[in-house]
């Protein structure tokens, strides 16, 4: 049982990568990423409400009602991480922006632990994590040196279609010059790129921390989690609306939804199975195992798809310094949540 736990947790970092992933199917489909994010946030609040409606255990959300009011602000970080994987994994690849989002949610853990803020019991600091810490800024470096270095490939056009014609859902195929174009003029430059991947990933470890003392309050860890996603859903749901009334987003095109591959709906899914497993997984084989196996699950996944170009992603091949970055963050997270 306990092996099977430890590959429950593998699999859940996995799952962090595909959302991701699939979420780009959604923003091309509704041409706008704070659309994107609020439909995936929907759909995972409606998949917890039906788990939680099927255990018996949706009473329990009248329980929210008198607790202190930061315990239900976990839900925040989510539309941030949602949002941040559509921006980056087309901008940084796959591998790149998940390592990005382990950095950050490293050095959060490691603040957490150091400082024991939020609940979290005040752990000190060894020669274990400082090495950890450094291991993993080494291979965050690498990764994204190796980025530069090496543009990735154009996704194959359709048959008999002309470079940058319209396919049959209405978008564009891009060549590899103009996705470069796309990458410069994305706005923030790749320096303000960065920074967003490494506080997405921070935020996940605070969720989690405020998110425990939720569940602490209302004993049902499948409720907590729609709780969290319920806040979620409402505070994207705001920010479009306020970016659709100053016009600083393009208008939801729901129509797009009928010519997206089926696959891109699973988001919902992947998200709301990893929020799921993590409350499972923490009791029966602690935190820094889960958040260790999780994260590494999540790089190796990450890795996957950007060789193979899985998912429509541009095709990012595993060179060997991208490879010694990959080892580098994989052993820098073990070490620093298991010492």
């Amino acid at each position: 049982m306990h092996a099977l736990f430890l590959a429950s947790a593998l699999l859940a970092g996995c799952l962090l990568a595909v959302q991701a992933s699939v979420n780009l199917q959604l923003n091309k489909a509704v041409g706008t990423p704070y659309g994107a994010s609020t439909l995936q946030l929907g759909v995972a609040t409606a998949l917890l409400a039906l788990l939680a409606a099927a255990a018996g255990a949706i009473g329990a959300v009248h329980l929210a009602y008198g607790v202190p009011f930061w315990h239900l602000l976990g839900g925040l970080a989510s539309p941030l991480y949602i949002t941040s994987g559509i921006l980056l994994f087309p901008r940084l690849g796959a591998l790149a922006a998940a390592g990005l989002f382990v950095t950050g949610q490293m050095f959060a853990s490691l603040g957490l632990d150091l400082f024991g803020v939020l609940g979290v019991a005040r752990r000190p600091l060894s020669a274990g994590i400082v090495l950890g810490a450094l291991a993993v800024l080494a291979g965050i470096t690498v990764v994204i040196r190796g980025q530069r270095a090496m543009p990735p490939a154009a996704p194959p056009a359709p048959a008999g279609a002309a470079a940058g014609a319209p396919t049959r859902g209405g978008t564009a195929t891009v060549t590899a010059p103009a996705a470069t174009a796309v990458r410069r003029a994305g706005g923030l430059g790749q320096g303000g790129w960065i920074l967003l991947g490494i506080v997405a990933g921070a935020v996940l470890p605070v969720q989690g921390a405020v998110n425990a003392t939720l569940r602490k309050d209302i004993h049902e860890p499948v409720t907590t989690a729609m709780i969290s996603f319920i806040v979620a859903t409402i505070t994207i749901a705001v920010v479009l609306a306020v970016l659709l009334a100053t016009r600083r987003t393009p208008r939801p095109q729901l129509s797009g939804l009928r010519t997206m591959p089926w696959w891109g709906w699973l988001g919902g899914a992947c998200a709301a199975a990893y929020v799921t497993a993590t409350f499972t997984l923490i009791p029966a084989i602690g935190a820094a195992t889960t958040v260790a196996l999780t994260v590494t699950g999540q790089q190796i996944a990450s890795a996957v798809i950007d060789n193979c170009g899985f998912l429509r992603l541009p095709r990012r091949p595993l060179t060997a310094p991208r490879l010694a970055g990959l080892a580098l963050l994989i052993t820098g997270s073990v070490l620093v949540q298991l010492t």
